[in-house]
């Protein structure tokens, strides 16, 4: 049947009209929607699609040729994740890089997805298309040719379908928006979206090289991806060089199995890097460069009582060991470098200013002593060099030629350029952006660690925390991640961002294709006892989500005995007709009650009733064994102050309960839910399967995904 596209004139969706061109779907064009409307698939049974993706969903399953879709349900997958990516060439500022990325991909490959065409090259080459003049200068030259190669294949295969289509709705400067602001479009702190973009100081294109540098002491979280995906920002804007280093300077916090997250942790960022290095790499040239600085009287050994050393740091008075001579400040850094007792009281610092108003310039230590085993390198050194001392010099020694450092470190910054200074290093330029700030949120590896040693939560990937596999544990997709992080820019103001913006912007991703099913509290239901009911149950088959059709089908039973949550049964008076959702309206003939609770309600189904007349739109489950065994657990905040100032103890701003669990029933479709998948429970929120079905006697464990409103506090 002939379907009708409806679209704002100002945004025609190319990549819809040329899939329903290319898989010969009937439709009519409509572009008369308002601007920023989102395009709707009208049928003439008064259904409807909404959005890109659903609508290009339905086109590839309605081809003339079956395999528009791919041919199985892997290939399915990935023309899925490829409809997602391909609005990245709307966006302006990622446009080279899309460009840059499917050149790559396409460099031992014919089609974007198995070896025929599907909907996934006409959504990507619509797009293309729809950029304009830019696409077609670079079309032209010789940048991108695996790309070119498979533009104009396609091109020549479908030339008049397609150029047609193109010729109607794409002028010089093309059609289209970024569906989100990218990082390029948020980069600069101007508030005039015309500003120049904010540049790396004495950048050059393809001598760039950055580096994301965390110390492995804790799981990534949602701070450090800030800074990750700035680092990769810069690094492919400037076609420079991208190296995550491991700050591996103190045994007694860090692990391999830090490591090993981390790593999976930026993977998930979708973070591509050109070399993994440690600090540890570099333990004989730090230490040697140390031995340097203290045969030049740039450095020297202090065995100041820690407590002490901080206060004259602060008082500004010189250490008593600060003028002693190279040799014995040899002889004791010999003793530190083989662990001995009087080495163990010992550290080395550099000889700065003790007077300078910087505090961080008041002869900072640069070597510690610690015979803890290292993850790495096991017990071979006893002195470990700090981030202060070992930073500047692995950044200079690596060809770094901009770090990117959060404006906490604004204070250090001299310190760094001394140091570099002092050790007779090439200059490395720092770019400052703020830290990424959520309420309510504790970012303190240290803090957090305590939470997990005291066993206030699961681990590190417990949903209440926020490290990035604990988000997505929760719920959250990258992509939304993403797309928050990049929204802040590379602003240097500090904020305290809400995590609402973050779930809220979760919600539009997951929404439009997440499954919907049915749910009843396990101890607030009722039974509603349908008269004229089904005599024997039956079953039909529904959509699991009725504008998505790739969420795919599910069986819903009918039977004379349903059950109701007791909410709903307590909102419904007698003689009331209600309409139960996918079935049709229903009359309450009888409210039966024990003690004042309502123990059953009687009534007849009255399917030829109007929907459009009833006050209650009410989800239900047939009363049956099948049904599966839910437990929705519900998280909160770790701390009750949505800002904790410098001087406050966490500890005493703990929130008493952050987890609740209540037991529910389930539509019996629910016991195919994978681990990860997300649905919506229809009229009780968002939820991603934690634990999926194994028996009945265990509950499928589902998570509640907060969905951007604000939600009361579980206490």
């Amino acid at each position: 049947m002939e379907a009708k596209l409806a679209f704002s004139q100002e945004s025609p969706p190319i990549s819809i009209i040329c899939a329903a061109k290319v898989a010969d779907v009937p439709l009519t064009v409509d572009p008369s929607l308002a601007t920023g409307s989102a395009p709707i698939l009208k049928f003439g049974s008064g259904e409807s699609l909404h959005g890109v993706k659903p609508i290009l969903h339905y086109i590839a399953r309605s081809a003339s040729f079956s395999s528009f879709s791919g041919k199985n349900n892997m290939e399915f997958g990935h023309v899925v994740e490829w409809l997602d990516y391909a609005p990245t060439f709307f966006s302006g500022s990622e446009f080279e890089n899309a460009c840059s990325f499917v050149d790559g991909y396409l460099a031992s490959r014919t089609f974007l997805v198995g070896h025929g065409l599907t909907v996934a090259d006409i959504a990507v080459w619509s797009n293309l298309a729809g950029i304009g003049q830019r696409w077609e200068s670079l079309r032209k030259s010789k940048k991108y040719q695996n790309l070119v190669r498979w533009f104009n294949s396609i091109d020549a295969e479908y030339r008049d379908t397609l150029n047609e289509i193109v010729a109607a709705y794409v002028g010089k400067r093309g059609i289209g928006k970024s569906p989100a602001p990218s990082l390029k479009e948020k980069v600069h702190d101007s508030k005039d979206p015309s500003a120049p973009e904010v540049d790396l100081p004495g950048a050059k294109v393809g001598q760039v090289c950055v580096r994301f540098a965390p110390e492995p002491s804790g799981y990534l979280h949602i701070g450090h991806a800030k800074a990750a995906l700035l680092n990769k920002y810069f690094a492919e804007r400037y076609q420079g060089r991208l190296i995550v280093r491991f700050d591996d300077t103190n045994p007694s916090k860090e692990s391999i199995e830090f490591v090993e997250n981390l790593l999976k942790d930026i993977e998930t960022l979708g973070i591509k890097y050109d070399a993994v290095t440690y600090t540890s790499d570099y333990f004989p040239k730090l230490m040697e460069m140390a031995e340097s600085l203290i045969k030049q009287g740039k450095a020297y050994i202090d065995d100041t009582p820690k407590e002490q050393m901080r206060k004259e740091r602060m008082d500004g008075i010189e250490s008593r060991c600060r003028n002693n001579a190279v040799e014995e400040n040899l002889s004791l850094w010999k003793e530190m470098v083989n662990g001995t007792e009087r080495g163990m009281q010992c550290c080395v610092r550099g000889k700065l200013d003790m007077q300078d108003p910087n505090k961080s310039l008041r002869d900072p230590v640069y070597y510690r002593c610690n015979t803890d085993p290292h993850h790495r390198v096991g017990s071979k050194y006893k002195v470990y060099p700090t981030y202060d001392f070992a930073c500047p010099f692995v950044d200079a020694f690596e060809g770094v030629t901009h770090a990117l450092r959060s404006s906490e470190y604004h204070d250090r910054n001299a310190q760094y350029y001394r140091i570099l200074q002092d050790m007779g290093l090439r200059r490395v330029e720092i770019y400052e952006f703020s830290r990424l700030n959520m309420v309510y949120t504790l970012l303190s590896k240290r803090k957090l660690l305590w939470f997990v040693q005291n066993k206030k939560v699961e681990d590190w990937t417990d949903p209440r925390f926020p490290t990035v596999q604990g988000i997505v544990r929760r719920g959250l997709k990258v992509e939304a991640l993403i797309q928050f992080i990049l929204q802040q820019g590379a602003s240097k103001n500090l904020n305290l961002m809400e995590w609402d913006k973050l779930w809220t912007i979760n919600k539009k991703i997951i929404d439009p294709v997440c499954a919907r099913h049915t749910a009843v509290l396990t101890d607030q239901r009722v039974i509603f006892t349908l008269t004229n009911g089904p005599e024997k149950p039956f079953v039909r088959i529904l959509p699991r989500h009725k504008k998505c059709e790739g969420a795919g089908k599910k069986a819903t039973t009918f039977t004379n005995r349903i059950w109701l949550d007791y909410a709903d049964a307590s909102a419904i008076s007698k003689g009331e007709e209600v309409t139960l959702m996918d079935w049709g309206n229903a009359i309450i003939n009888e409210i039966k009650m024990e003690g004042g609770v309502i123990t059953e309600l009687v009534g007849e189904l009255h399917l030829e009733g109007s929907v459009k007349t009833t006050r209650m739109k009410i989800t239900w489950l047939a009363d049956m064994e099948e049904l599966v065994p839910l437990s929705l657990v519900e998280f909160d905040y770790l701390i009750c102050k949505k800002k904790l100032e410098e001087d406050e103890d966490f500890l005493e701003n703990l929130n008493p309960c952050t987890r609740r669990e209540t037991l529910a029933l389930g539509d019996a479709n629910m016991r195919n839910l994978k681990r990860g998948e997300i649905i919506q429970i229809e009229r009780k929120g968002y939820y991603r399967c934690d634990a999926p079905f194994i028996r009945s006697s265990k509950p499928v464990v589902l998570f509640a995904i907060p969905d951007g409103r604000q939600q009361a506090s579980l206490n």
